[in-house]
């Protein structure tokens, strides 16, 4: 059995991601300590590693706890679909990954690139598990994990420009300040309207910020620095999610 600091240490979450599932009915440990502390059983941990692995699949707390709840979930058929899922996302990663090194090799003139091979990797395609995905766990399930379910319109697109405006006046602060990250918060929950991020995720959003300068130039037009204010930000909300 295992303390929550314990359980959360072993996953690579934060305690507060755990009472956060333990308040929403995702992982409720049954077992507790005389002095009510929860403990985490083996069945817990199993429990644990099977919403994370949805998690990374970008699938929405509430979906989660729905398809866990399903009297005809079975952990094997989950875990193959699983690792079907992440090996199909390993190779776009891994094809999309290899272009940008090529690009990178054309534009210091070290080879040539052909307009083919310019796009080589981007596959917006159907994935060959996402039918199997949906039969599973449902369209709607599916839809909100690969950011389907909605487009941003003109009034996201203003809400999104309060957003930025907003974190653009508290730049100067600590990105691990209160004010900052209860910010950055309201800028996750803003995206996850549109595309699921995990945390993890989020992180590299926040990367993807700096590291390309035209992220950073669209950012900073609402203030000198901003884009790199939330990447660090983005980063220390994504560590205590």
């Amino acid at each position: 059995m295992l303390k929550v600091k314990e359980a959360a240490e072993l996953a690579g979450v934060s305690v507060r991601t755990l009472h956060h599932y333990d308040e929403i009915g995702l992982l409720h440990p049954e077992e507790a300590t005389e002095s009510g502390y929860r403990l985490y059983s083996p069945r817990d941990l199993k429990r644990l590693q099977q919403i994370l692995f949805f998690r990374e699949l970008g699938f929405p707390l509430k979906q989660i706890k729905a398809i866990l709840h399903d009297p005809g979930y079975r952990e094997e058929q989950a875990l193959r679909l699983h690792r079907d899922l992440l090996l199909e996302k390993r190779r776009r990663l891994d094809a999309l990954i290899a272009n940008v090194e090529r690009t990178i090799q054309h534009e210091r003139g070290e080879r040539d690139m052909s307009d083919r091979e310019r796009f080589e990797g981007f596959d917006f395609g159907s994935n060959p598990h996402e039918q199997e995905a949906r039969e599973r766990w449902g369209d709607k399930a599916v839809d909100e994990a690969s950011g389907q379910a909605g487009a941003m319109g003109e009034q996201g697109q203003q809400e999104m420009n309060a957003l930025y405006r907003r974190l653009a006046s508290l730049r100067e602060l600590p990105p691990e300040s209160e004010e900052a990250q209860a910010a950055i918060g309201e800028w996750y929950a803003f995206l996850q309207r549109f595309t699921a991020y995990s945390p993890e995720m989020f992180r590299q959003l926040g990367e993807m910020y700096v590291a390309d300068e035209r992220f950073t130039a669209s950012i900073d037009r609402f203030g000198a620095g901003l884009a790199a204010f939330m990447k660090d930000a983005m980063a220390v909300y994504a560590d205590r999610a």
